[in-house]
């Protein structure tokens, strides 16, 4: 296992890569490993420069661990653009599985790759915050970054 980690606005932010080709999980936490790898090393930079105003969209080899289903959530969030926001049904419209905004939602929420698959693009039907696994704060914090909110 690789990681890197960055000192953020919201604390520290690892890069996880499994095989040293893929980023697999971004959290917010301090690293586990002590091996970065040039994959981890990327993520850490586009991520200083999302965090520093510079950098809107991310380059990167993704390879999150998770079902078939939970893989098309996670790919129609890469959809959502930066300064954009969407709600659980939005996607499952996207995904063409319209009754399926409670599985969209459990499928948010178990997104390994914070900040880069943007889940925190995700809003309330209604226009509200809804649950982030960072924390409110954090998912206002991005949200307030991107002119979002």
């Amino acid at each position: 296992m690789f990681q890197t980690s960055l000192q953020s606005p919201l604390g520290p932010v690892t890069a996880t890569s499994v095989d040293g080709q893929h980023i697999t999980d971004v959290s917010f936490c301090a690293p586990t490993a002590q091996r970065a790898c040039a994959v981890t090393d990327m993520a850490a930079q586009q991520l200083t420069e999302y965090f520093n105003g510079s950098r809107t969209t991310f380059e990167l080899p993704l390879a999150p661990a998770g079902t078939a289903f939970q893989q098309q959530v996670w790919r129609a969030l890469l959809d959502i653009s930066y300064g954009h926001t969407a709600c659980y049904g939005d996607i499952a419209r996207a995904i063409n599985n319209p009754k399926g905004v409670r599985a969209v939602g459990l499928a948010n929420s178990r997104n390994p790759i914070a900040i880069i698959i943007p889940c925190h693009r995700i809003i309330g039907a209604n226009g509200t915050l809804t649950g982030y696994a960072g924390g409110l704060d954090k998912k206002e914090w991005l949200l307030r970054l991107e002119n979002a909110l």
